[in-house]
C-alpha cells in the first residue's frame, strides 16, 4: 500500500485539543471562535497554495476575524509526522505528494469529516448536494471518512476539435468506430494513436475503463481483487483484440516505445500526426507549451466495445484528489473544518478552476466558456453527462504495479507481443502480488 503503511505513533502530548470555541449557528456550524487563527499546512505541488489562501477572502463573510495562515510544504511526512507524534499538528493539512503521511497510521488522530458535507455551504445549500458523486470513497479508510479530496481528475480520450471539424471526423463512441477512424486517418497520412515509453500504460487505463463500461462492475472487482484470469474477461479481451488489430495495421505512430512521453504527446498536440490520445484532465496544462494554436483540446469518454454496454457510454473514470485532513489534536480543528467549508463555496471553487484550469468536486462552478479552456469545458460536460455513473479503481497505484506493467505494454504497442502475450504478462504481475502474503491487501467493494 506504499504510503499507507507509514505510521506516526500515538501523540506523546496533549497538544491543543480543540482550542477556543465559538457559538454554533447557521453560519458557524462547527463553532469556530471569532478572531481565531487556523494553521494550514498545504502541499506545494502543481496547484500551489494560493487557492487555500483564497479562503481568507470568503471566510469572514461567515465568521468574523478568522484568519487562515497557510504554510507551503513539499515533504509532508518528514515535516509533519513529528508534529503528530508531539500532539501539536496543524489544524488543516493537504496530505498530498510523494511523501504524504500514511492515512492508516494516523487514522485515529483525524477528525471524521461527515459533518462538513452535512453542513450548508456559504450559499445556503447542503454541501453534499453540491458535489459530484463518489467523492467520499477515496477519502474513506476502514469505514471512516477522514480525507476530503478537493480536485476532480477526469480520464478520457482527447482530440483537436478544430482538426476533426476541418476533416468532418466524429469522435468514436465504440472501438469499431475508432477502427474506422484509424482507416480515415491513414488516408490523410496520419495515425490514430501515439504513445511514449513512460506513458504506455495510459492505454491500460483506456482498456480497463472501456472494459468496465462494457462488462460492468464485475470487471473492476476482479482486477482489484487480483483474481485468477481477471485479465481474461471477455470485455477486456474484446478491446485488446481491436487494439491488436490497430497495432498490426500501423495505426500507432512508430517508435513510441523509444520516445519520451511528452515528446510523443507533442506529436499529437503540436504536430497533429495522431488523432486521439488517452489521458487525464491534466493533459492540457502539461502540454500548454507544446500545443498547436487553436487546437481546441476536447475530451470524450472512453469507447465502449459494443453499442449496448452494461454501463452507459457516458460513464467515466473520475476520481477526487488532493486529500485534506483535520487532525484532532490541532489547536483549532473547528477552524480547519471551516476552511474546508469556505473552499467548498461556489466562489472559492470557481476561483480554483479559473486559476488552475481544473474542476473541483463542486458541481456547477465552471462557466460555459471554461475560462477560455476547451479542455475544462469538456471535463465539466463529461462529469455532468456521467451523473452517477462515475467509477474509479485503486489496485495499480496501491500495489505499485505500473512500473512492471510498462514493460509488456511497450512491447505490445510496438508490435513485439500480441494480445495473448500481453494478457499473460499482466496476469503474472497480478498473480505474484496476490500470492505474496507479505503484501497487505486492501478491501475491495
Amino acid at each position: 500500500m506504499g504510503s499507507l503503511a507509514v505510521a506516526c505513533g500515538s501523540p506523546s502530548g496533549n497538544g491543543g485539543g480543540g482550542g477556543p470555541k465559538g457559538k454554533v449557528g447557521a453560519t458557524n456550524p462547527f463553532g469556530v471562535a471569532e478572531g481565531s487563527k487556523v494553521e494550514a499546512a498545504i502541499f506545494d505541488g502543481g496547484y500551489g497554495v494560493d487557492y487555500v489562501e483564497y479562503a481568507n477572502k470568503v471566510i469572514g463573510k461567515q465568521v468574523k476575524g478568522v484568519a487562515v495562515q497557510v504554510k507551503p510544504v513539499v515533504d509532508i511526512a518528514p515535516e509533519l509526522q513529528p508534529r503528530f507524534v508531539g500532539g501539536n499538528p496543524p489544524d488543516l493539512i493537504d496530505n498530498s505528494g510523494e511523501d504524504q503521511i500514511g492515512f492508516l497510521g494516523i487514522l485515529d488522530q483525524l477528525e471524521t469529516l461527515d459533518d462538513v458535507l452535512e453542513a450548508k455551504n456559504y450559499e445556503g445549500t447542503k454541501i453534499a448536494d453540491t458535489l459530484y458523486a463518489g467523492v467520499k470513497k477515496p477519502g474513506t479508510y476502514n469505514g471512516k471518512f477522514v480525507a476530503l479530496n478537493y480536485v476532480m481528475t477526469v480520464y478520457g480520450v482527447w482530440y483537436s476539435k478544430t482538426l476533426f471539424e476541418a476533416n468532418g471526423w466524429t469522435p468514436p463512441k465504440t472501438w469499431d468506430e475508432a477502427l474506422d477512424l484509424g482507416q480515415q486517418a491513414k488516408k490523410k497520412g496520419k495515425y490514430l494513436f501515439v504513445h511514449g515509453k513512460e506513458a504506455a500504460t495510459y492505454y491500460r487505463t483506456l482498456l480497463i475503463d472501456s472494459a468496465i463500461k462494457e462488462g460492468g462492475d464485475e470487471v473492476r472487482i476482479a482486477l482489484e481483487k487480483l483474481e485468477k484470469d481477471s485479465w481474461s474477461h471477455p470485455a477486456i479481451q474484446g478491446v485488446l483484440k481491436i487494439m491488436e488489430t490497430m497495432v498490426k495495421e500501423k495505426m500507432f505512430v512508430p517508435g513510441g516505445s523509444g520516445t519520451q512521453f511528452q515528446k510523443a504527446q507533442a506529436i499529437w498536440s503540436n504536430d497533429q500526426k495522431a488523432l486521439l490520445y488517452p489521458s487525464g484532465g491534466w493533459i492540457e496544462n502539461e502540454m500548454k507549451d507544446a500545443t498547436k494554436t487553436d487546437f481546441q483540446m476536447t475530451g470524450v469518454p472512453s469507447m465502449t466495445l459494443t453499442g449496448k454496454p452494461k454501463i452507459p457510454y457516458e460513464a467515466l473514470r473520475a476520481a477526487a484528489g488532493e486529500p485534506f485532513i483535520v487532525p484532532k489534536q490541532g489547536k483549532n480543528p473547528a477552524g480547519g473544518k471551516e476552511v474546508l467549508r469556505a473552499m467548498l463555496s461556489k466562489e472559492a471553487a470557481a476561483n480554483f478552476s479559473r486559476t488552475k484550469l481544473a474542476p473541483t468536486i463542486v458541481k456547477g462552478t465552471v462557466p460555459a466558456d471554461g475560462y477560455g479552456s476547451s479542455a475544462l469545458v469538456s471535463q465539466s460536460k463529461m462529469l455532468e453527462a456521467a451523473g452517477q455513473n462515475i467509477f474509479n479503481y485503486l489496485f495499480v497505484e496501491a500495489y505499485g504495479m505500473n512500473t512492471d506493467q510498462l514493460v509488456p505494454w511497450n512491447s505490445f504497442l510496438a508490435g513485439d507481443i500480441d494480445a495473448k502475450g500481453l494478457t499473460s504478462a499482466l496476469q503474472k504481475i497480478s498473480d505474484k502480488i496476490r500470492e505474496d502474503d507479505s503484501i497487505e491487501k486492501f478491501e475491495v467493494s
